[in-house]
This record gives structure tokens, sequence and C-alpha cells, in this order.
């Protein structure tokens, strides 16, 4: 008898972590399964692997879907279909989940439970859209879902990636010709203006200031930026609250805020309409949906919208008592709500929000990209006046 560390999936879309005694895997397996789990992998207590397994990318995934997709639609059985994807020459990690997922059918698992077992590739909405596309006999649909879901958080990323990249490689420029000439330039100029004498404007003195400490002092304050941002980093790993709070104030940023909100609730708008619209329930649904938005405030919200649904109240009343959601979701899950239809207005919302994002990012880029070559110039300008300003002064007083 064995101590085993396992993940687990629950009914509802939850990673279940636990610690429990069996001689063996499979022995391992049927105990989850009387608890209404699934397993997903497991390992003794004490074996840790070297290195944790990365995700497989969604570009590669959404080819697979759609392979997959269509074979099954045409009526090839899902070994089979799997053993075509996999000798046709697929990047070797994707073929090696698609071997353990064929690995897994051949024994007699569901697709939903291979997929289960293979975290890196599938997670808990694509497991859950497979499940449901089993049970309801629309196993292709299902995939085609899966696939479509991919696609949209491919282009939600794209948007976030948008976001970052132009300040990031503006702002790493800059702190790169800043400390060049704070390194090499100023202490030449300072050699220079030290032996005559001359008294230095004050903003050059700051500038050879500034100098002096990143040349004598640069070390350390590395230094102490890279331990305040390890420390940082543990506090939030360590502490879900104050993960929560940080989320909060990202969402209350002036001009980032509103799009960071935004990708958040296409991204949550359009799973839900997803998982909706394949059969699962509304409890279900939001369960999967909640742990797949990243945000952690609309998390605590949606969480909070889930258990006074479980109790009983209306979606679009228990969402609107959260004080988390704007109005425009409001309004489109009380339509839902009435027409029947709440997949169709929430992806109406997804949709809207998407394409309100890709507007925000592109006014942004246009307004960032001239603010922050100002800015660049500017400060650039200011290093340039400090250095040249005393030598011109120094050059009008030279007899003619």
């Amino acid at each position: 008898m064995s101590t085993w560390r396992y993940r687990a999936l629950a009914a509802d879309g939850r990673r279940v972590r636990g610690e429990l005694d069996a001689a063996d895997l499979g022995e391992l397996e049927r105990l989850l399964e009387a608890r209404a789990l699934l397993l997903i992998d497991a390992q003794p207590r004490g074996v840790r692997g070297l290195l944790p397994r990365r995700r497989i990318a969604r570009r590669e995934l959404i080819p697979f879907c759609y392979h997959l997709e269509q074979l099954l639609a045409a009526g090839v059985p899902p070994f089979e279909s799997l053993a075509l994807l996999r000798d046709a020459g697929a990047e070797p990690r994707l073929q090696q989940v698609i071997g353990a997922l064929i690995a897994d059918v051949e024994r007699g698992l569901p697709l939903s439970g291979a997929a289960a077992r293979q975290p890196e590739a599938f997670s808990a909405v694509a497991v859950s859209l497979l499940r449901a596309g089993e049970q309801a006999g629309r196993l292709p649909e299902a995939i085609r879902d899966i696939g479509a879901a991919l696609a949209q958080e491919e282009e939600l990323a794209s948007h976030a990636r948008r976001i970052a990249i132009y300040p990031a490689i503006v702002a790493t420029v800059l702190l790169a010709a800043v400390v060049v000439a704070l390194i090499h330039v100023v202490p030449e100029l300072e050699r220079l203006l030290r032996g005559t004498g001359q008294r230095l404007p004050l903003q050059t003195r700051i500038l050879v200031g500034l100098s002096a400490a990143v040349r004598d002092w640069g070390w350390a304050m590395l230094l102490v930026t890279l331990a305040g941002a390890a420390s940082s980093a543990h506090a939030l790993a360590r502490s879900e609250a104050l993960r929560t709070r940080v989320h909060a104030l990202l969402l209350q940023l002036p001009l980032v805020g509103g799009i960071l909100r935004k990708l958040a609730l296409a991204r949550f708008a359009a799973l839900f309409a997803t998982l909706y619209g394949a059969g699962i329930n509304v409890i279900d649904a939001l369960h999967t949906s909640t742990g797949a938005t990243a945000n952690l405030a609309l998390r605590a919200g949606l969480r909070e919208a889930t258990g006074a649904i479980e109790q009983g109240r209306p979606i679009s009343v228990a969402f609107e008592a959260t004080r988390v959601f704007p109005p425009l979701v409001i309004r489109m899950l009380r339509l839902g709500e009435h027409t029947g239809a709440l997949d169709d207005a929430l992806a109406k919302v997804a949709s809207l929000y998407r394409r309100d994002v890709a507007e925000g990012i592109a006014r942004l880029q246009a307004a960032a990209e001239p603010a922050l070559t100002i800015l660049m110039g500017g400060l650039l300008l200011w290093i340039a006046s400090a250095v040249l300003g005393p030598i011109y002064e120094l050059i009008t007083r030279l007899p003619v």
C-alpha cells in the first residue's frame, strides 16, 4: 500500500488535489471514481518530476481540433481518428499527448476522460465540452466548439500582448540609453568641467549625482529591485486575497483598466455561451467558466453570483447584486432569461467586447506611440542639454 498524491477533476469542472492510500494506480482511480472524481494524474508521495510539464500552445491545438472534428464528422471512430492524426506528423509534444489519448481510449476510457488526464493540453472547459458532447451524441460538434473557444482565447490573448509589447520595447530602449549616458558619457563630462573650475548648472549637477549613484550603487540598486520583485511575487503567490486586491486595482487603472475588464468579460461570456450552448446546465457552466477567468476580482464576483443562483435567485439579479459586472452584461443576461436564449445573448456580449477591445487597443497604441516618443525625446533632450549646456558656456568664454 502506497500513499499517492493525485490531481482529479470533479463533476463541476473543479480541479482537486489530495493524497490517498492505494495499492496501485488502478485502485487509486477506482477509489476516486467512488468519490465522483476523475483521475488526471498521480504519483507516489515523495516522487516529484524534475520539471513541470509545459502547456501545449493554442496555435497547435486549434488545427488538431479542426482535423479531429472533420474525421469524426466523416464517421471515422475516435480511436482511428486519433491514430491518423498522430501519424500525420504533428509537433512531437502534441504527438505524445495524442499517443496518451489513444492508450486511454484503447483501455476503455471515453475521450473526455482521456483528455482530463492530459491537463497540459486540455483545460477543464475542453473536458466539460467533450463530456457534454459524448452525453448528447454530438462529439464532432463539441470538438468544433473547443476549437472555436481556443481561437477566441488566442485572439483575446493577442490583444492582451499588444497592450504591453510597444511600451515594453520603448521603456527598454529608453532605460538602456539613459544607463549608457550615465555610466560612460557623464563621467567624462564631469572630469572635463571640473578641471576648468566652472560652476556647473543645477541640471548638470543633478545629472552628475545620478551618474555617481548609478556607478557606485548600481549593483546594489539592481539587487534591491530584484529582491523587492521576488518578495512581491512570493507574497502574491502565497495570498489569494492580495492577488484579488491587485487584480481589482488593475481594473481601475486609467485607459488600460477598461480594456482589461472587457478582455476578462469577453473571455467569460464566450466560454459560458459555449458551455451553455453545448447543453451544460447553468451552474456547471458557471463553475467551469469561473475557473477559467484569469482576473481574481471578477472570479470572486462570479463565485458570489453562482452561490446566489444556487439558492434560487434569477441569473441577472444575482449578477447585478455583485456590483462587479457592467450594466450591458446585466441587460443581456436579463434579455437571455426572457427569450430563453442565454447563450446567444452572451455570445453577442463577447463579440461586442472583442470589438471594443480591438478598437480600444488601436486607440491606446495610436496615443501611446507619440506619447512615449515625446517622453523618450524629452528625457534625452534634458540629458543632452545638461551635457552640452556647460560645454557651450565654456566655449563662449574662450578668447577669440
